[in-house]
């Protein structure tokens, strides 16, 4: 298991530095402004309030996309 665990109050910017192949994921949900600077200080939880995702779905995909399980 990665010691890198993904939690729904990082930071949208955190989230990509820790691994950027997990932009698709996000952009799936429909966010597709990733690289502007207010999308990098929001975070996980916000970022899915604003776009109707669950954060606690949203954060176990992108824990299962780091393991390797998706």
């Amino acid at each position: 298991m990665s010691e890198n665990k993904i939690t729904k109050d990082m930071l949208i910017g955190e989230i990509l530095r820790l691994n950027g192949e997990l932009a698709p994921i996000l952009m799936e949900m429909g966010m597709h402004c990733l690289g502007c600077p207010a999308s990098q200080m929001e975070s996980l939880e916000d970022a899915c309030m604003v776009h109707g995702v669950s954060a606690d779905e949203m954060a176990a995909k992108l824990n299962a996309s780091l393991e390797g399980e998706i």
